[in-house]
C-alpha cells in the first residue's frame, strides 16, 4: 500500500501532488521554505512539487523528509510528466487571466520579439520564470517575469 492509498508502485503526478498539497499544509510549511530548502526557484518548486516537472532525486528525497512522506512519492516526484494541458484549469480565475492577457497581447509580444530579435520564438524550455509582488498605493501588483532564451528559426 503505498502514502496513497493505493497498490500501484507510484501515484500519478496529479495524485501526488494532492498528496504533496495536504502534506505541505498540515506541516505549515509554505511553498517559499520548501524553495529554501531545496535551493531552487519558488516558481520552478511548485511547478515541480505539483507534477510539471521531474525532481532531480536528491531534491525528492529531501522535499519527502520535510513532508513526511515516503519513498513512492519520491519515485512519483522523480518521474518525467506528461505535460498536457488541462482544460478545467482554464477556468480558475488567476490562469484564466494569463490567458486573457496572452489572448490580448500576445500578438503585440510575438510582433515585438520579430522586430526586436528576428525570425525566432522564445523557449520555454530554456527558460526562466520569477514572481514578485510589488507595494503599490492603489494595491499591491503581481509581476511575474518571463525569462526565455531566443531560438532562431533556421531555414
Amino acid at each position: 500500500m503505498t502514502s496513497s492509498g493505493t497498490t500501484a508502485a507510484f501515484p500519478d503526478k496529479q495524485e501526488t501532488a494532492r498528496i504533496v498539497s495536504a502534506a505541505r499544509i498540515s506541516r505549515g510549511l509554505s511553498w517559499k521554505s520548501l524553495a529554501e530548502e531545496l535551493d531552487c526557484p519558488p516558481v520552478w518548486t511548485v511547478a515541480a512539487l505539483l507534477g510539471r516537472h521531474p525532481v532531480p532525486q536528491d531534491k525528492a528525497e529531501t522535499a519527502c523528509r520535510l513532508l513526511g512522506l515516503g519513498d513512492d512519492i519520491v519515485t512519483a516526484l522523480v518521474a518525467q510528466p506528461y505535460r498536457v494541458a488541462d482544460p478545467a484549469l482554464r477556468s480558475d480565475p488567476t490562469i484564466y487571466r494569463f490567458h486573457e492577457a496572452l489572448d490580448v497581447y500576445g500578438a503585440a509580444l510575438k510582433e515585438l520579439i520579430h522586430e526586436e530579435f528576428g525570425d525566432g520564438i522564445m523557449s520555454a524550455i530554456n527558460f526562466r520564470l520569477s514572481m514578485e509582488r510589488h507595494p503599490d498605493p492603489a494595491g499591491d501588483r503581481v509581476v511575474v517575469t518571463f525569462d526565455g532564451k531566443f531560438l532562431p528559426y533556421q531555414w
